[in-house]
């Protein structure tokens, strides 16, 4: 990202992109200086180069890369500025890291409105400075009208985890619990929601938020006991769980009358023909822990904000086919198998 060297300002108010913005010429640079420097402005983006040089303190660096696709690009409780800042932290935190920088990349469809624009990016410039990263790098790319749907944004996280904590999906064992951090299927449902303009008489808003805070709290509790942490995102818990179960050569029991699910979520997903278990989340986590250790990590998730719904929902039994399957509220069995397509597209 080029620094600030004009005195002109864009019109945010009434622009919009074109193709000049990303040429790598004055448009491009003005683009740049006037929204994402406003917006994401710290001493690594104020000099102008094409990479950020950082120190580290000791541990083992942990990197994450994810892209952000989702429509619509606002929704109730985020937007995909926040939401891409939130989900990139997440992915480097269920390492047990602490998040410390972020790189932004900005694919923008000529046409869009600037004023979007700096909406994004200043709720991503929030979102940054309120979960204490920064976004030190970045790149912005435009395509012609009807080749991105607005805005696309791929981000990559760097984080520090501290020597000798090494969580794995393979490392998951008979016997241990499963914890899960809160209620499931906010995220997906706010989004449906706006999508279709569904109204409710309770307001559903996205659970997007950065769990690093939630995940050192885990850390403490337990340490050694934690065996992974993941968040559930695309294909929500049951996808979630399946991958674990593949990877760690177990399968997993849950209860679903533990499952937390709010009230209005499990009517929008009764009314929309969705199953909470396979919604989206954005600021939920799955922590699989030894057995002695579960009611300390409960603990501590509950004692967090983001945490204060917690509850054990299951556990991890030994199975040959890796099964994950539910036991249901009429005390039948029910197997949580994947899905075979894309239940809500574009959710993240």
């Amino acid at each position: 990202m080029s620094p600030k060297i004009f005195r002109r300002r864009l019109d945010i108010r009434n622009g919009r992109i074109d193709l000049s913005h990303g040429s790598g010429g004055r448009a491009m640079t003005q683009l740049i200086a006037d929204i994402f420097h406003d917006a994401l402005d710290n001493e690594w983006l104020r000099k102008g180069n094409d990479q950020a040089a950082f120190e580290v303190s000791g541990g083992r660096m942990v990197l994450s890369t994810d892209g952000y696709v989702i429509s619509p690009l606002f929704f109730p409780g985020g937007d995909i500025g926040s939401l891409a800042v939130h989900g990139t932290i997440n992915d480097v935190a269920m390492a047990g890291a602490r998040p410390l920088y972020l790189s932004a990349s900005f694919i923008i469809e000529e046409g869009f409105a600037l004023a979007h624009l700096k909406r994004i990016a200043d709720s991503m410039g929030a979102a940054a400075r309120a979960a204490g990263v920064l976004v030190i790098a970045g790149d912005t790319k435009v395509v012609e009208r009807g080749k991105a749907d607005g805005v696309f944004i791929s981000t990559t996280g760097i984080g520090i985890v501290p020597l000798g904590l090494e969580l794995s999906a393979e490392k998951a064992r008979p016997g241990d619990r499963v914890i899960l951090s809160g209620t499931i299927g906010d995220h997906g449902v706010a989004v449906m929601s706006k999508r279709q303009n569904l109204t409710f008489e309770t307001a559903i808003v996205s659970d997007s938020a950065p769990l690093h805070g939630l995940v050192a709290a885990v850390v403490d509790a337990c340490g050694p006991a934690l065996r992974v942490m993941r968040d559930p995102t695309r294909g929500g818990l049951a996808a979630t769980l399946n991958e674990l179960a593949q990877q760690s050569r177990v399968g997993f029991r849950i209860d679903e009358e533990a499952l937390p699910v709010k009230p209005e979520v499990a009517a929008a997903c009764e009314l929309l023909g969705l199953d909470p278990l396979y919604v989206a989340n954005e600021g939920k986590l799955v922590a699989v822990v030894a057995a002695d250790a579960a009611n300390a990590v409960l603990a501590a998730m509950r004692a967090d904000p983001l945490g204060s719904e917690a509850a054990i929902i299951g556990e991890v039994v030994a199975d040959d086919q890796r099964l994950v399957q539910a036991t249901t509220a009429f005390g039948g069995g029910r197997i949580v198998d994947w899905l075979s397509g894309e239940q809500l597209p574009r959710i993240c």
